[in-house]
């Protein structure tokens, strides 16, 4: 499985990446989205929203289940990827490029310090 170094990932299977612009761009992993199942549908609802670290910011539904989508860090919810929104197979082919999931301005980016690295993550997971 492919877990890129220049994320920080959660114990949730979210992975955050700091974009230059001090936004963050937040999806599922690879791990994660192999564990769903061909996923159908996204539903976040929480756009123009400031929400806690922990929070559930929308949910991702697969052929068999349903699961909760937790912010890693706090801060307003930007923005839902368009594209993800008619193609949501996208968080299966490309968790970490085309099928990102929500962009947020976060409230303090020194937040994202108790997140993990890729190699935690990786244990994390036993790949």
């Amino acid at each position: 499985m492919n877990f890129p170094a220049e994320l920080s990932y959660t114990e949730d299977h979210e992975w955050i990446r700091i974009e230059d612009d001090g936004t963050a761009v937040i999806g599922i992993t690879e791990f994660a989205q192999h564990e769903l199942g061909d996923i159908i549908y996204i539903d976040v609802t929480t756009v123009g929203q400031s929400l806690a670290k922990g929070d559930v910011f929308g949910a991702v539904e697969a052929v068999k289940t349903v699961s909760d989508l937790f912010l890693p860090i706090e801060g307003e919810i930007l923005e839902l990827n368009p594209v993800i929104e008619k193609s949501p197979e996208l968080l299966n082919s490309d968790p970490y490029g085309e099928g990102w999931i929500i962009r947020l301005k976060p409230a303090d980016e020194s937040q994202k310090e108790g997140l993990l690295t890729a190699d935690a993550y990786q244990e994390l997971v036993g790949a």
